[in-house]
């Protein structure tokens, strides 16, 4: 694999030795597809010189339930390619795709189907495993999810669903019968749990993460908020430094001001996330999310026919933007897309621009949207000059 030398007007950084801060100007040198060299300055000899916007890690996105009309759940190969191979469009070059609720045998089902078609996929964002939000979710805040297929996470649930050793993330609500053993086996497992469409008490999220749950699922969104009497799950999210708040800022989901909140409140601790829907980079129409439909209006969120917002059609990149526009310093703005969902993930070579860490970056715009995208040091979407 040839080296790679990209010089940049501004570079986001990750030093071993601090927090991720902006360079300016900046370059990373890339050798075999890993960043080997990365420093204040331009060197000669670059093969693409930036000139404005900024180089970022490869964007990391841990909640994708489909894009470009494929829902990733019942996707075939085509669809996965097509997701695959298109999202570096977006500046993502690592994702989960996510599957919603449905009845425990389909999900399997699903994550057998996707680990037998992973080997075939083409060049492009990287599958980090699959994040299953569902079935163990409360009625209460069920969201655009089927109440029929919801249920108790048992012990032989669980298992299931651990088989083919695809499962990186679950959402769970932590008030269900059962739970709190579920969180300690799937972490046990290496699965990262996150509290999600609950109606659980400060408290039950405080015992979910004293049983190992670590983040918190598209925070304000189908769950309980702040009450000054009755906590809920947003509050815990807010003030308990374990957890990491997911937030869909496409700020429809969640009010500019909440989305300031929740920046200030949980700095270095939220994770960027889209939510994708099928919808997601597709003209008005109707689509599916969790073999049900859904339609696409020309201004907002996609909505199930009884007005339930269900996913979103945000981008990443554009994400990242709403941030900075949010007064968020850009640094602190990528780090939530990039290095914040990296380590949660468990995968400490992703999301940051260091050496020994894989040569996925981004060329990110003015506007903030990504121009070009390299993953493992190979140009796979766009034009970097």
């Amino acid at each position: 694999m040839a080296s790679l030398l990209i010089t940049a007007e501004r570079v986001i950084m990750t030093p071993a030795d601090g927090p991720t801060r902006a360079v300016s100007p900046g370059y990373v040198r890339v050798e075999d597809g890993v960043i080997t060299e990365a420093g204040e300055g331009t060197p000669p000899g670059a093969d693409a010189h930036l000139a404005d916007g900024l180089l970022a890690p490869g964007l990391v996105d841990l909640q994708v339930n489909g894009f470009f009309g494929h829902d990733m759940a019942d996707a075939g190969e085509t669809g996965w390619r097509e997701v695959v191979a298109r999202l570096p469009e977006t500046g993502v070059t690592a994702f989960l795709p996510t599957f919603i609720t449905a009845p425990v045998a389909v999900q399997a089902e699903a994550l057998r189907r996707t680990r037998d078609l992973l080997p075939a996929l083409p060049p492009g964002a990287r599958v980090l495993g699959v994040h299953l939000e569902g079935p163990f979710l409360s009625p209460k805040r069920k969201g655009a999810h089927n109440a029929a297929h919801l249920a108790d996470p048992a012990p032989e649930a669980v298992e299931a669903l651990l088989e083919t050793g695809l499962v990186k993330l679950v959402t769970l609500a932590p008030e269900r019968d059962g739970a709190l053993a579920a969180i300690r086996r799937l972490t046990e497992a290496g699965v990262l749990v996150s509290v999600g469409h609950s109606d659980a008490t400060a408290a039950q999220v405080a015992a979910a993460a004293d049983a190992g749950a670590r983040k918190v699922t598209h925070i304000f969104n189908a769950q309980s908020g702040v009450h000054h009497r009755d906590p809920g799950v947003a509050v815990q999210a807010l003030i308990d430094e374990r957890l990491h708040p997911g937030l869909i800022l496409d700020l429809h989901h969640v009010g500019p001001e909440v989305a300031r909140l929740v920046l200030r409140a949980a700095a270095g601790r939220v994770v960027l996330v889209t939510d994708a829907a099928s919808a997601a980079g597709m003209p008005p129409g109707t689509y599916e999310l969790g073999g049900e439909p859904i339609t696409m209006p020309e201004q907002g969120p996609p909505l199930r026919a009884d007005g339930t917002i269900a996913g979103s059609g945000l981008r990443l990149d554009e994400a990242v933007g709403n941030a900075i526009g949010l007064g968020l310093d850009p640094a602190a703005a990528v780090d939530a897309a990039t290095r914040v969902p990296a380590d949660l993930i468990g995968r400490p070579d992703l999301g940051r621009i260091a050496p020994g860490a894989a040569a996925d970056l981004v060329w990110l715009g003015p506007d903030h949207r990504a121009r070009t995208t390299w993953i493992n040091g190979q140009e796979l979407f766009g034009g970097g000059s």
